[in-house]
């Protein structure tokens, strides 16, 4: 079991989000999260992504019981074990494509060199071998997406999650890119939890998951 989560709560002030919700994810799986807005999908991967606390719940990741690591700890097991892909693609615009993809193997502490080669070998696996030294503001919508999903696996994660990752495509690059993540999971064995609204990329997955006013439907 790559992740197990369980019993998971969440309120925001009175407003109760998460209502004991319990998630497993076994290794090399691809599963959608769907439900309506409010529903408590991001603020579930949020928390599942070591992002957000719960205010009940366990949650391991890889055996780790990574509620109870300590901040440095817990911002380097992120770094290392766990991947983010987002609706807006984050990147930073002073850098080249290549450059972004490095960025976080850099901060875990990898020689240059080969932050260089790993993520130029993603970069050929999106599909973006020819666009390296293109700024995002010099890459269309879909090819920005790439470049963040190469950059979200440049430390090999145990797990990648990715929230609404085609919500801003137009729908032929949007299925471009739900192809891609099937055939990272079939190139490298890539776990992946989506949380989406897209129902064509909901039934792509092994399983689809569904909550409604934050608990399991």
């Amino acid at each position: 079991m790559i992740l197990e989560a369980k019993h998971i709560r969440k309120n925001f002030g009175t407003l109760e989000v998460l209502k004991g919700v319990d998630f497993t994810v076994t290794e090399g799986e691809v599963v959608a999260i769907m439900g309506a807005s409010g529903a408590g999908k991001s603020t579930l991967l949020q928390i599942l992504g070591t992002l957000l606390t719960p205010d009940e719940g366990s949650l391991t990741v890889e055996g780790t019981d990574v509620l109870h690591l300590s901040g440095k700890a817990l911002s380097a097991f992120r770094n290392r074990r766990i991947g983010f892909v987002f609706q807006a693609h984050h990147l930073l615009p002073e850098f080249t494509a290549l450059e972004n993809v490095m960025i976080p193997a850099l901060i875990g502490g990898e020689e240059s060199k080969n932050a260089r080669a790993r993520a130029l070998e993603l970069l050929r696996t999106v599909g973006l071998e020819g666009r390296t030294g293109h700024k995002p503001s010099e890459l269309s919508g879909g090819e920005q997406q790439r470049v963040a999903i190469a950059r979200s696996l440049i430390n090999k994660p145990a797990i990648l999650f990715a929230d609404e990752p085609t919500g801003n495509l137009d729908s032929r690059t949007k299925e471009e890119i739900h192809r891609l993540f099937f055939d990272l999971r079939k190139q490298l064995g890539q776990t992946i939890v989506i949380v989406t609204h897209d129902a064509g990329l909901a039934q792509l997955c092994d399983r689809t998951c569904i909550l409604q006013d934050g608990a399991w439907l």
